[in-house]
């Protein structure tokens, strides 16, 4: 039996909002009753999703879940130095779940890297990207205390210089959508098999990692994994944390018919997607981990543990310039692309 894998990837991120002057949050009236948007969110999404309630049929509360330690995660450096002061707790309950999750996955934590602040990497000039990636990862060093293996980069917007960095940093892969693809082909091939094959518009298989080769000769290549992207819009904007049987239904769906190979349905959006975006969302998803967690037909991971046991055999070429949320590729931030 062809083994099916699940991994649901939040990307959890606030700017700063502190006055500089002070270094602190001013009053928000557009957040209340909460004092400012960080406080908000977090009694609506970050705090939620460390205890969140899985309920029996007549309503009880039958166990509480820290859904981070289930899923992947990244934090934006930026939100996690605002949340260690000013939510504490919260804040112990998000490093605990990486380091759970180490131990259940074979020392790979569910938590990965960010680029320091959310900045287009395309649009820096070299020196910049190597300052966000390395101070990225000194801070996730600082806060989880052990070598991070992913990177998320902002808006998925990426160019092979930025890949190159992150490879020569010693990061193993990054998530990007599947609309940054444009050609694949076999990274062992035999006669014949040489050929590329185009993957634009979002064709290409989400249920397993590629290889993108690389120019710099310390690190030849870089891995990455593309996100089912009805799925996650599904998640993002239809809804579909309603319920969490829904939710699965539409997962077992996603892995399809024919499976010659163990295959991973994997999702990515705005960690703020359960529980602020959609209220109650954090249930959903301890829903579905409590389902699955231990027996379930559908194991959970994340992408590091699924990119031990099962590497790339496809290599890939991206779209240069290209994010997840422009389709001009990074327009919406260089000109007014409409």
């Amino acid at each position: 039996m062809i083994e099916k894998y699940l991994c649901i990837h939040g990307h959890f991120y606030q700017p700063p909002r502190e006055n500089p002057w002070l270094e602190a949050i001013e009053y928000q009236p557009s957040a209340s009753p909460f004092h400012d948007w960080n406080e908000r969110i977090t009694r609506e999404c970050y705090g939620p999703n460390t205890r969140a309630r899985v309920h029996r049929d007549d309503g009880l509360i039958l166990k509480l879940i820290n859904n981070f330690a289930f899923m992947s995660f990244n934090f934006g450096p930026t939100l996690l130095s605002w949340m260690e002061n000013a939510q504490p707790w919260v804040y112990r309950q998000i490093v605990e779940a990486d380091r759970k999750s180490g131990e259940r996955y074979r020392g790979h934590g569910n938590a990965i890297a960010q680029v320091y602040n959310h900045i287009i990497m395309p649009l820096a000039h070299h020196r910049d990207k190597r300052t966000q990636i390395r101070w990225g990862l000194a801070d996730f060093r600082h806060r989880f205390g052990r070598e991070p293996e992913g990177m998320w980069l902002a808006e998925t917007a990426v160019d092979t210089e930025t890949l190159e960095m992150m490879a020569d940093e010693g990061i193993k892969f990054t998530i990007l959508s599947p609309y940054q693809a444009l050609k694949i082909r076999p990274l062992t091939r035999e006669a014949n098999s040489d050929i590329w094959q185009d993957v634009s518009g979002g064709r290409i298989d989400p249920t397993r990692p590629y290889r993108i080769k690389l120019n710099n000769k310390a690190h030849s290549y870089i891995d990455v994994f593309f996100y089912d992207s009805p799925l996650s819009r599904a998640v993002a904007y239809e809804k579909i944390l309603a319920s969490g049987e829904n939710f699965l239904a539409r997962i077992e769906k996603a892995f399809g018919d024919n499976m010659a190979e163990p295959r991973l349905v994997n999702i990515a959006t705005d960690g703020e997607s359960y529980g602020h975006h959609f209220k109650f969302g954090d249930l959903a998803l301890s829903w579905i981990f409590y389902k699955l967690r231990g027996k379930g037909h559908i194991k959970l991971t994340n992408y590091a543990a699924f990119l031990e046991l099962f590497p790339p055999n496809h290599e890939v070429v991206l779209e240069e310039n290209s994010s997840w949320s422009c389709a001009h590729g990074i327009e919406r931030w260089r000109s007014n692309c409409g």
